[in-house]
């Protein structure tokens, strides 16, 4: 039987980092369709509704099973949200997990993805005793690779033609955080 893995509330400077309500699924499906935020992800925008309500529910699921933690990101000023973040793949024989992050895009450029990964990554290493956390990035994305270089991720190679997405072929850098390694990230607006 699974340990569950209860999502937790995490909060930064300017962020709240939640499980999910099914509230959220207007929110998310608008982002999970904006083919600008979806560029580079591993599958198409979104076109049916459904889908949004789907993955809150499979949010729950992830935490039941505990496989990981999915977590809206929203601006505590305002409570706006603005994409979400998760780690997943969380397996405890090998302490190791996957860190995903995908925000709207009037958030970008402003260290949020940062902030929140820094969030994510310290809860996670603090409660699941990880060694390694791994990311990835489309190599024509070279922003999100950045996202992670300034949480402390390392390149450690690139998965060629991993990626087929309405037909158009990609390659995925890969990158690797090991606990030994983990460091704070950047000053807020660094």
């Amino acid at each position: 039987m699974p340990t569950p893995l209860p999502t937790p509330t995490l909060e930064t400077a300017r962020l709240r980092l939640r499980p999910f309500r099914p509230e959220d699924a207007d929110a998310l499906f608008t982002l999970m369709s904006d083919p600008v935020v979806l560029r580079y992800w591993d599958a198409p925008p979104w076109r049916d509704r459904e889908r949004a309500p789907a993955f809150v529910r499979a949010c729950e699921r992830v935490a039941e099973n505990g496989s990981g933690a999915r977590l809206v990101v929203e601006r505590r000023s305002d409570g706006s949200f603005v994409g979400w973040c998760a780690l997943t793949q969380y397996d405890a024989g090998y302490r190791s997990a996957v860190i995903t992050h995908v925000l709207r895009q009037d958030a970008w450029g402003q260290g949020l993805a940062t902030e929140a990964g820094s969030a994510l990554l310290d809860w996670a290493f603090a409660t699941l005793d990880l060694n390694r956390v791994q990311g990835e990035a489309d190599t024509r994305n070279p922003a999100s690779r950045r996202v992670l270089e300034k949480l402390g991720f390392v390149h450690e190679g690139t998965l060629r033609e991993d990626c087929v997405v309405d037909g158009e072929v990609s390659d995925t850098w890969v990158l690797g955080l090991l606990r030994r390694d983990r460091r704070p990230a950047p000053p807020t607006g660094a």
